[in-house]
């Protein structure tokens, strides 16, 4: 069901662990600190500055805004994430997704597009026509070719 759980491990931190089980049933906008955890279904908007965790038998229909997004559930819908994205396996994302750093495991399926932000691209000049040498000088250079009446003399 839905629990906030800190773990022993975590509370040094005061990092919230929440769940939402697989019997749980949520419609609406809803926003998380820390870890959560969902194994159920879901249609509406996910946030969290934290980490998501998607589980095999979940299935989600919307938005979802988060630090990190890990799934290998069933989630149709777009995602930004500010650190990453990691498609399991066993995961289906059928949506656009717009993250830093996205990776997915063999067998998982995705269907969308991924804007991974800008890159550092590095911009070679491109050759002028002046650079270029023209065909009638490049046409002197090249070997002729031996034709077989010429070797037959």
């Amino acid at each position: 069901m839905w629990e906030t759980k800190n773990r022993a491990d975590r509370q040094s931190n005061g990092e919230h662990f929440t769940i939402l089980g697989k019997d749980v049933t949520f419609k609406g906008i809803v926003h998380f600190e820390g870890t959560v955890q969902i194994d159920s279904h879901f249609e509406g908007e996910i946030h969290s500055k934290g980490t998501i965790v998607v589980g095999e038998h979940a299935v989600i229909r919307g938005t979802i805004t988060a630090g990190t997004l890990i799934s290998g559930g069933k989630i149709k819908g777009n995602i930004t994430a500010t650190d990453k994205v990691q498609l399991l396996k066993s995961g289906v994302l059928i949506g656009d997704v717009c993250v830093p750093c996205f990776s997915m495991e063999e067998g998982a399926y995705f269907k969308g597009v991924t804007d991974m932000g800008t890159h550092p691209w590095i911009e070679e000049p491109i050759p002028s026509a002046e650079v270029v040498p023209e065909l009638t000088t490049r046409r002197h250079s090249t070997r002729p070719l031996l034709l077989k009446s010429d070797t037959e003399q």
